[in-house]
């Protein structure tokens, strides 16, 4: 398995810490609002990354976290009128149908915000202690300057971040950087801490959850969307190495942003799909294909065209299944576990190099090529046609693209077996009927 490493901005071959394991954290949702496409592309990305993974015999441990605690949640909760909790719950929820609609399989773990906070207010205690942090009359802040390769992730200019963060300059900051790991507040939902009642700083609930899910130890792989390099992942990083002088991961993985018809997604262009929406509109198969027709580091843009192909791509795909299960079982072959071995590995070779999956398609689409040939030659070979129908199969089960099992009842190979005779008898009238019933029950 090769990947990119955002951190060393080089491919690199995957080395486990431990033999056969991978320990991934992937960044998830505040839940304050339903999830939008761009929110949908790196929950599809990091899915197939661990099926990737699995598929090569790795055992996973994948974690990832729901940010239960934000202002803008507190805004909904007096908007609405509810608790916070409330809000969360709901919006957990629905981004839950989100991930089941897309195939994806739920990680190892989702954490909490609201259910670490201890584990949280030791983390800060300790970076105080550590003289890493510092308290003012209201917050706590991590000190930047203790950081000597801070901004090594993002490749930011830190003179030039200095000069932006002073035009809306917080006094109490030694650095204009450092960033709250404390919010002393009585407004919404607070807990009670040594450094006053309030809520933690958004760039610690991350590091801490690691900590605790993954026995303080640096993991594989941290990932996430582009848009959280910095400051979110930047923070991470220094937060780790300012207790245990180490990166936190040793690969980081970033997923690039989402356009649609060529243009940034934002509240203020209108241009804003709900995963929810556009899943209901397209079908959860469409969505995930189309999430990962475009290399998964480069923008991907959505419109009309993109639409249309992955729709077509799908049918093409699930057509050709569907017949061969339906000759394999007209022809009374008693499944079997051989395969087309060499398409299969290069498949997975395509899915290692970097989560190829545009050259992964190409693979997957010239085995779809190859089983439609071996359904139209004049002398069956079912032992190919199984070898290749199972190759397909085991390439969606990567990929994440549900498909039917075909099954044929007594009654359905009757009718099959009748259309055949009556097309034999040159019963053309009572053929059709035949067909048609064949077509009202999915066959065709």
């Amino acid at each position: 398995m090769k990947l990119y490493n955002s951190y060393t901005q080089t491919l690199e071959t995957f080395t486990p810490i431990k033999a056969n394991e991978v320990s991934m954290y992937v960044c998830g949702p505040t839940v304050y609002n339903h999830a939008h496409i761009g929110n949908a592309r790196p929950l599809v990305v990091f899915d197939t990354l661990r099926r990737v993974f699995e598929a090569l015999d790795y055992k996973v441990k994948y974690v990832s976290n729901y940010t239960d605690v934000d202002d803008r949640i507190i805004q909904q909760a007096l908007e609405q009128n509810v608790s916070e909790l409330d809000v969360a719950s709901y919006y957990i929820k629905e981004y839950e149908k989100v991930i089941a609609d897309l195939n994806c399989e739920l990680p190892t773990e989702i954490v909490k915000v609201t259910e670490t906070m201890d584990e949280i207010i030791d983390f800060i205690q300790q970076l105080l202690a550590a003289d890493k942090a510092y308290q003012t009359d209201k917050d706590v802040y991590f000190k930047i300057d203790e950081i000597e390769n801070y901004g090594a992730l993002s490749k930011q200019n830190l003179e030039d971040l200095v000069v932006g963060a002073r035009v809306e300059a917080n006094l109490e900051k030694i650095n204009p950087l450092d960033f709250t790991l404390w919010k002393q507040t009585d407004q919404g939902i607070a807990w009670d801490s040594p450094f006053g009642r309030g809520r933690p700083g958004w760039h610690t609930e991350c590091v801490v959850m690691i900590q605790e899910k993954f026995n303080h130890q640096r993991i594989d792989i941290h990932g996430g969307g582009m848009d959280l390099k910095f400051p979110h992942h930047e923070n991470e990083i220094a937060q780790c190495e300012a207790l245990h002088d180490h990166n936190i991961a040793n690969y980081w993985v970033h997923n690039g942003m989402l356009n649609i018809d060529g243009e940034k997604m934002s509240k203020s262009l209108g241009n804003v799909v709900w995963a929810k929406d556009f899943i209901e509109e397209l079908g959860g198969d469409v969505v995930r294909w189309l999430l990962l027709s475009t290399h998964y580091r480069a923008p991907l843009n959505i419109s009309q065209e993109t639409i249309t192909q992955a729709q077509s791509e799908i049918h093409r795909i699930k057509t050709a299944l569907k017949a061969a299960q339906l000759h394999l079982q007209l022809g009374q072959i008693e499944a079997s576990e051989t395969i087309d071995q060499v398409m299969l590995d290069a498949f997975l070779k395509a899915m290692s190099d970097d989560l190829n999956t545009q050259n992964g398609f190409k693979v997957l689409f010239v085995t779809v090529k190859a089983l439609n040939q071996s359904l139209r030659h004049q002398k069956d070979d079912y032992e190919l046609i199984q070898k290749q129908t199972n190759a397909l199969t085991k390439m969606l089960n990567v990929l994440g693209i549900k498909y039917d099992i075909l099954t044929l009842s007594d009654a359905d190979r009757a009718l099959f077996d009748a259309w055949q005779t009556a097309k034999a008898e040159k019963q053309f009238d009572r053929a059709d009927q035949y067909r048609q019933q064949l077509i009202d029950k999915g066959f065709f």
